[in-house]
């Protein structure tokens, strides 16, 4: 006669809640900002094998600019005080006038010491001065401007200023062994 009347168990309407996780999903990836890995271009020789290392050879001293950044930050070029919104120009200045602008070499040599920020600026520096003169020089042979080049002659801009950068490691240790 009395019959207990069975109890439900509410439950609740899922149906959106695929469509709300979706939707959040997206938002959050619009909103943010995924950080890009920033660096320098740059490519590194091939490891050669011992057999085929080449010796050292004689580079004229007049084709060579040496650039050090001390552990405090400051620029030396061929052990004079330059200030680092100055090499952009002495750059341009060395690598135009070079007697053979082929066999210049950059040599950079930084304290282990040396601020990261001090290093990278210098990086740009010189990077920016061989952008100003293959542009000078795009303008000079093409007639417009570095960026309005067409692979072929930003190739051929390239190899009238190659880039010779050398660092120079300071593997020494502090009791002068290296």
């Amino acid at each position: 006669m009395f019959k207990r009347k069975k109890r439900e168990v509410p439950s609740l309407n899922t149906t959106s809640t695929a469509d709300i996780s979706f939707m959040l999903l997206i938002l959050f990836l619009v909103t943010s900002s995924m950080d890009i890995d920033k660096g320098l271009t740059r490519q590194l020789p091939p490891l050669t094998p011992d057999e085929q290392r080449v010796e050292q050879t004689d580079v004229d001293e007049r084709n060579v600019l040496r650039l050090q950044i001390s552990a405090d930050g400051h620029l030396t070029c061929n052990d004079k005080p330059l200030p680092i919104g100055k090499l952009r120009q002495r750059v341009e200045e060395f690598v135009g006038v070079t007697s053979d602008r082929l066999q210049h070499i950059i040599q950079l040599e930084t304290d282990r010491e040396a601020d990261y920020e001090a290093y990278f600026d210098v990086q740009n520096e010189i990077v920016a001065a061989y952008n100003a003169l293959r542009n000078r020089q795009a303008k000079k042979q093409y007639g417009h401007s570095l960026a309005e080049c067409t692979p072929d002659q930003k190739t051929a801009l390239r190899n009238y200023y190659p880039q010779r950068i050398a660092e120079v490691n300071n593997a020494q240790e502090e009791g002068g062994q290296p």
